[in-house]
């Protein structure tokens, strides 16, 4: 069996093991330590194993991501979800689907200090959720624009997955955090005139709601302004070298703290809780790196990326064709696949074919630009069947809509995803605009 049969091979057997249910970091240590040991032998792999363990956690790094996730948790339980919606529907309440578009802001918000899909969806689900039934709002769009306002969580920075793409791809955490600023913006924008459409042509799944007046609008925005300083304290901060990737996740961190302390009324026993929640977050996240960083080694030994980079080389593709080829990838896997598991597994592949590719740009802004559209891609992944993992979690906290109605829902936001991946493929300035102004 030559290289590349042995490396596809093995993504066919990890992907059998995914099917039958077993956990993605086991699937990939697995099927990774026992390709290694079969191409290689046991000696080379136990010398391997006991080396590649250490270096991999031993990385300074990766500290950043449990404080990131330890950020996450004292934003879930400050209360911050709540501030935000209502300045949100304060100022957006009174249109039609202006609830709605009040969610997405909001998520958006939540999205820069929580940097997780999931638990920006479940999080803002259990805040907006009842407040769009109470104003008779149809299932499907509650709970379709809950969905795809919860995907803005890994896109807004802070974000651990834009963390682990700058750590694989030997990139600045900086750079990818400022890249990703006016993409998120423009998926929050494009959604709500997703929901603007949605209502014009159904005016009852979104009636109105009452107007706010200009002095409790002012009152509820001041709620959210020390949201908006830690916001900035972190990016502004990591950008302009106040602080290393570390240093502003632990600022971050202890901001949050303290407004959840403060204003959310946290105690020991909810300080417990937010700490065995970061424990558990970032173990699984650890388990998939190391289960990637074994798998990846065994495709390294088959020497699978290198083979792959020089065919599609040899094919004379032009490098657009092998970017919507790739991106057309991410978009089947996500059928299947969580988005952490999808970049993991991918971009030790994809990486050096990307780095090889001219695109008329200088190799790093290349990269930066990848990643970004790899993100949003993944992120597209997240509110489409069969799995759409928020549009499970959203459709299980709203048992009263069927599942194919939450389906039907975010069909509006699908549609204004597709045209903003195509603006980002064709004007790679809006990820990387703000990078050269700043850099």
């Amino acid at each position: 069996m030559n290289g590349i049969s042995a490396g596809l091979t093995g993504f066919g057997v990890l992907l059998a093991l995914m099917a039958i249910r077993v956990p993605i970091g086991v699937a990939m240590l697995a099927v990774g330590i026992g390709g290694y040991g079969l191409w290689t032998g046991v000696t080379p792999l136990l010398a391997f194993l006991k080396t590649s363990t250490y270096y991999q956690f031993s990385t300074y790094s990766l500290s950043v991501i449990p404080l990131f996730v330890l950020m996450g948790e004292f934003a879930t339980h400050a209360g911050m979800s709540r501030a935000l919606y209502r300045t949100a529907a304060a100022f957006l309440g009174h249109r039609k689907g202006g609830l709605a578009m009040a969610s997405i802001g909001a998520c958006a918000a939540f999205g820069a200090i929580c940097g997780s899909s999931l638990a920006t969806a479940a999080t803002m689900g259990q805040v907006a959720l009842p407040e769009m039934r109470r104003y008779n709002y149809s299932g499907a769009l509650a709970t379709g624009s809950l969905a795809a306002g919860g995907t803005l969580g890994i896109l807004i920075p802070p974000s651990v997955i834009l963390v682990l793409y700058a750590l694989m791809t030997e990139q600045s955490i900086a750079k990818m955090f400022v890249a990703a600023i006016v993409p998120g913006v423009l998926a929050a924008l494009g959604y709500m005139i997703a929901v603007s459409i949605f209502v014009r042509r159904n005016p009852a799944d979104g009636p109105a709601g009452p107007r706010v007046r200009w002095p409790e609008r002012m009152i509820a925005l001041k709620e959210t302004w020390s949201l908006i300083l830690i916001f900035a304290l972190v990016i502004v901060g990591m950008y302009r070298g106040w602080f290393t990737p570390t240093e502003a996740a632990a600022v971050g961190a202890f901001g949050t703290g303290v407004l959840a302390i403060l204003h959310g009324g946290l105690r020991l026993k909810g300080l417990m809780h937010c700490l065995r929640g970061t424990a558990a977050t970032s173990a699984m996240i650890f388990l998939i790196l190391l289960g990637a960083e074994i798998f990846n080694a065994f495709l390294a030994q088959t020497q699978t990326p290198m083979l792959l980079a020089n065919a599609i080389q040899a094919s004379q593709m032009t490098p657009m064709l092998v970017l919507l080829s790739m991106l057309a990838l991410y978009l089947l896997l996500g059928c299947v696949m969580d988005s952490m598991s999808m970049l993991l597994l991918t971009i030790p592949i994809f990486y050096p074919i990307i780095a090889g590719l001219d695109f008329g740009m200088p190799r790093e802004d290349t990269l930066i630009w990848f990643g970004i559209l790899a993100v949003v891609v993944v992120e597209v992944g997240l509110i489409t069947p069969p799995v759409g993992m928020n549009v499970f979690v959203i459709n299980g906290m709203a048992r009263d809509v069927p599942m194919i109605e939450s389906f039907r829902g975010v069909l509006p936001f699908l549609i204004s995803d597709i045209v903003r991946i195509g603006f980002l493929i064709a004007l790679p300035v809006i990820s990387l605009g703000l990078v050269r102004i700043f850099g």
